[in-house]
């Protein structure tokens, strides 16, 4: 049982994943946390990434201690996390550490430990996984309520969310993903990209995906990444930084469809660790087509 914690205190847990590096997830991810923590939600960043750190590059910011020293016993949860822009909390990945790219299932627990004994509120709970589909990057999603892929227009992009749905669906049976479609030019192209998406996972997965929604190309965005702060801070009247805080409110008025309190996502968390170790064992890994 969580020390302190309301039973009734509802969490809601999102992975935001990407089939190749490139295409903004990480940058999706802290904007839409600050995002979120503008609409008056509490908010916690896990970055996923286990081995090259991200967020904390993203956002200039410089921990003391890493989920490597969370991993290693030393340190708890509450003296790992950082303090990010507007006060959200943040679980700071190691940097050049290979072998967490990889977490065995004793890691796995400790990190289920650690949320165990954590005992602040949490409203919203952003896990920015590293990209592609290794096993840690299944771990977190399938822990998670609800699965944002984040793509772009370039066919590379697209071909790499389809192989990361594919996997996510046909080896570990997750069914529901919301598409985010980043750097378009217009509303036209990104349907575009989702249509094209969508019929395939139609075709040959039989599971329908949801648009949630595109962010426009804008070189402000590079801007903001060279000041190492956050687009919707910095440019908080760009076009790129309305459709965000769009998506965040949408997720809001969604948020009577997906309830849990942190123990759910704990559970979940014990059963994903279950899941990768078998699939890991029976090595039925498929062959994921291009």
């Amino acid at each position: 049982m969580l020390k302190g914690q309301d039973q009734k205190k509802y969490v809601r847990t999102i992975a935001v994943a990407s089939g190749k590096g490139g295409v903004g997830k990480t940058n999706v991810t802290a904007n839409l946390a600050i995002s979120l923590h503008k609409l008056g939600k509490k908010v916690m960043i896990v970055d996923g990434d286990l081995g090259l750190s991200n967020i904390d590059v993203l956002l200039h910011l410089a921990p003391k201690h890493t989920i490597q020293n969370l991993l290693e016993g030393d340190l708890h949860l509450k003296d790992v996390l950082i303090e990010g822009p507007h006060g959200i909390k943040i679980l700071p990945a190691g940097s050049g550490v290979q072998e967490l790219t990889a977490l065995n299932e004793f890691q796995r627990l400790k990190i289920l430990e650690a949320f165990d004994s954590y005992s602040d509120d949490v409203d919203v709970l952003l896990i920015d996984t590293a990209a592609g589909i290794s096993e840690n990057v299944a771990f977190f999603c399938i822990a998670a309520q609800e699965i944002v892929i984040v793509t772009s227009p370039e066919p590379t992009a697209i071909t790499d969310a389809y192989a990361l749905i594919k996997v996510l669906s046909t080896r570990y049976q997750e069914k529901e993903f919301h598409v985010l479609v980043n750097s378009v030019k217009n509303s036209d192209e990104a349907v575009e990209v989702f249509r094209r998406l969508s019929l395939a996972a139609d075709k040959f997965l039989n599971i329908s995906l949801d648009y949630l929604g595109y962010l426009p190309y804008d070189e402000s965005v590079q801007n903001a990444v060279r000041e190492q702060q956050a687009f919707v801070d910095l440019y908080p009247n760009r076009p790129i930084s309305r459709r965000i805080m769009e998506i965040a409110q949408l997720f809001l008025d969604r948020s009577e469809k997906v309830k849990g309190t942190l123990q759910f996502f704990i559970g979940n968390l014990l059963s994903a660790s279950s899941v990768v170790a078998r699939e890991k064992a029976l090595d039925t890994e498929p062959v994921v087509e291009r």
